[in-house]
């Protein structure tokens, strides 16, 4: 069975320049609560778990953000990667299926996903470029191809 092959490499980024001002937005606006709540509340005298779990949510929502900003996504000869917190990659010879999916009226937010079906799990490749979105159609259309 001949697994798919793209005609170029593709990288480009893994979240569109909408969705990354939005997260920069929802980011400046929990840092400015964040600062609202320790100005108006005693924080140093709540116990350890309440002191742990604010420091964990902050570290979460700022390494979350870190990689919202530099995530890639690369379609080459090898299969689909996408880089994160951890990697995700998926190999030709192991798709079984692709499919774009996307949310109507909110695609300048959220641009479509490629969904990839590998034997029995499910792996989501977000695409923030049009190249990389214009390759994920062509993935798509392959494998509908196929059925």
């Amino acid at each position: 069975m001949q697994t798919y092959q793209p005609e170029r490499a593709v990288t480009g980024p893994a979240y569109g320049k909408g969705f990354k001002l939005f997260a920069t937005f929802i980011t400046i606006v929990l840092a400015g609560y964040t600062m609202n709540v320790a100005l108006r509340f005693p924080l140093l005298h709540f116990g350890l778990g309440v002191k742990a779990l604010l420091i964990g949510a902050g570290l979460m929502l700022t390494v979350s953000y870190y990689w919202f900003l530099r995530a890639t996504t690369t379609i080459d000869g090898s299969g689909i990667r996408q880089t994160w917190l951890y990697d995700k990659k998926v190999e030709w010879r192991d798709v079984r299926g692709a499919k774009l999916i996307g949310i109507p009226y909110l695609s300048w937010l959220f641009p479509p996903r490629m969904v990839v079906r590998t034997g029995n799990a499910f792996v989501t490749f977000n695409g923030g470029s049009q190249d990389v979105l214009v390759e994920f159609a062509r993935i798509s259309l392959a494998f509908q191809m196929k059925k």
